[in-house]
């Protein structure tokens, strides 16, 4: 090896390097998986339908949602565990000011009744609730529908006495005889109505549509590494959007969501229900820059002055920053073509 020619040596070091070159390209060439994640919410349990039928296989994205309760994955999210993640588009405020902040690239639904204000038996109204004991989630969607709901009826936040309480122990508390009412989303308002006989609801989010927006929230990194192959996750959503208005699919669309959270088609179907998974026709004027909650923007701005107001953060944020329509809506017009 000593006396090999010089020649020689630089055929075999050139041809080393572009050896080691084109193995270096491996690994990277095969781009990491997006890691997203989700959790209880039909919105985003609809993701199920576009894994199960490897729709991001078809067009050529890796992608590996993970599983969470919807707290933990804006955590996981705020960790730099994930590289987007489901939010409302309040909490993703929230999360941007004491964690991470992120881009809303994707506007799955809004609510359309699963959020609800549920009394136990006696309680007819809203009205109804002025020196009732509240159990809500401080500082979440529900304490925003609470107030929304007590505006509309020409009362104060000072009406009533909330009593500070997680989500997923609302019903508990309710059947406790502990609080008059509780607020909370599905499944949690549901099995509130299940476990206190007589209760009802007597407020919901089909109330005051577009409050609660729920979106796909991505990390500035990755929306710039990655335009392209999220867009293609766009591009899935809606494909799986289309599948579910569809109604011949509605069994299977039922089965698919019904058991990914272990219950069956039949006890999912008003869950579907009260979530209005939008369109790209009907997302269109939603992207749209505007005052009021028919608008993501002005939707947001609400969510942040009540962010502020109840001391979730200090001071407001530019709620624009977290907005970027530009990805979908250039995909509903390359899927227009």
């Amino acid at each position: 090896m000593k006396q090999i020619s010089n020649i020689h040596r630089q055929l075999t070091l050139s041809l080393g390097a572009g050896l080691l070159a084109f193995a270096s390209l491996g690994p990277t060439s095969q781009a990491e998986p997006l890691k997203i994640g989700y959790s209880d919410w039909p919105g985003w349990v609809a993701w199920e339908i576009g894994i199960k039928k490897e729709w991001f296989k078809e067009e050529g994205v890796e992608v590996k949602f993970e599983w969470y309760d919807y707290v933990e994955s804006m955590d996981a999210y705020a960790a730099g565990q994930l590289d987007a993640v489901g939010m409302t588009n309040g909490d993703a405020l929230v999360t941007g000011a004491t964690g991470k902040p992120s881009v809303c690239i994707l506007i799955n639904d809004y609510s359309n009744g699963n959020d609800m204000i549920v009394a136990k038996p006696g309680i007819e109204s809203v009205k109804d609730l002025k020196g009732k004991k509240i159990g809500l989630e401080e500082g979440f969607v529900s304490h925003l529908l609470l107030l929304k709901a007590l505006e509309l009826n020409g009362m104060e936040a000072t009406d009533v006495t909330i009593v500070n309480t997680p989500t997923n122990e609302t019903p508990q508390v309710l059947a406790s005889g502990a609080v008059d009412a509780i607020v909370a989303w599905q499944p949690s308002s549901g099995q509130a109505l299940k476990v206190v006989s007589g209760s009802k609801p007597i407020f919901t989010s089909k109330d005051t549509p577009g409050l609660i927006y729920d979106n796909i929230y991505v990390s500035a990194e990755s929306l710039e590494k990655r335009r392209d192959d999220w867009k293609k996750v766009i591009k899935v959503w809606y494909r799986i959007v289309e599948f579910i208005r569809d109604e011949k699919n509605t069994d299977e669309v039922l089965e698919i969501l019904s058991s990914r959270v272990s219950v069956t088609p039949d006890e999912y179907e008003p869950f579907l229900g009260g979530t209005f998974i939008l369109t790209g026709e009907e997302v269109k004027p939603i992207w749209e820059k505007a005052e009021g909650l028919g608008s993501v923007y002005g939707s947001s701005k609400i969510s942040d002055a009540f962010n502020v107001a109840f001391e979730v953060y200090e001071k407001p944020l530019e709620t624009e920053k977290y907005l970027d329509p530009s990805l979908t809506l250039e995909v509903l017009a390359e899927m227009a073509k």
